[in-house]
């Protein structure tokens, strides 16, 4: 009964981060297509500046291009803030396994750990006699490859936003931003709450963090649509 129970278990674990993974790589395709859309609109702006068209249709036009790059630099913020909510949240994982091993770990030796990117570091010393000893160490070892993919896909975040403070740099306060949110993200992690998350179901936190997911493609889906119309209005 008990291993039927873990392999139910592990079997929607797998479900849940396949469908977090598709769900990450399709916000990163449509925030690129978002991007070189608000690309190509500062460039028509750019050319305009240079014809005879009214001041106020290229304010207008300014106001609009402003507007999107800020709705989509508050999107991706969101977003950054999702990925580095669950990161925290399969660190924390990975401590209580350690602890039902008997191997019990600070957060800062947790960080040490990660940064070394070798799983090993987290199961020297478990005994393998047990079946429930050998979900343990697959545990552990999901969620440390887990943590590898998410800190990827925040690297990729930072230079998307990067990108995007050249886009806007007319827009001081944005910058300042979009620097804050990326410069402070590993911080963010680091100096999130543990005692709440401890409380919470794994299954039910990762289906939260799906559902911040499709609010976030929802609303880059959205500005995608807004920026055709923009294009094709131009």
């Amino acid at each position: 009964m008990y291993s039927t129970v873990q392999d139910l278990s592990w079997a929607i674990q797998l479900e849940v981060k396949q469908e977090l993974e598709d769900l990450m790589a399709d916000i990163k395709k449509t925030a690129n297509k978002v991007r070189a859309k608000l690309k190509v609109i500062e460039q028509n702006i750019e050319q305009e500046e240079h014809t005879n068209r009214s001041s106020a249709d290229l304010r207008i036009r300014k106001t609009q291009h402003s507007t999107l790059s800020r709705k989509f630099v508050e999107v991706m913020t969101e977003y950054n803030r999702t990925q580095t909510d669950y990161r925290e949240r399969c660190k924390g994982r990975i401590q209580r396994q350690l602890e039902i091993t008997g191997r019990t770990t600070t957060n800062d030796e947790l960080e040490d750990m990660l940064e070394q990117g070798n799983p090993a570091v987290f199961t020297q010393g478990i005994i393998m006699e047990t079946q429930q000893a050998k979900q343990t160490l697959a545990d552990i070892e999901a969620r440390h490859a887990d943590i590898i993919k998410l800190e990827n896909s925040i690297r990729e975040l930072h230079d998307m936003f990067m990108d995007m403070a050249m886009l806007v740099e007319s827009q001081g306060e944005m910058i300042d931003r979009i620097e804050y949110h990326v410069e402070h993200a590993v911080d963010y992690v680091q100096t999130a709450t543990q005692d709440t998350k401890k409380a919470l179901k794994y299954q039910s936190k990762a289906r939260r963090g799906i559902l911040l997911s499709y609010y976030t493609k929802g609303n880059l889906h959205l500005l995608f649509l807004l920026l055709n119309n923009n294009c094709k209005g131009s």
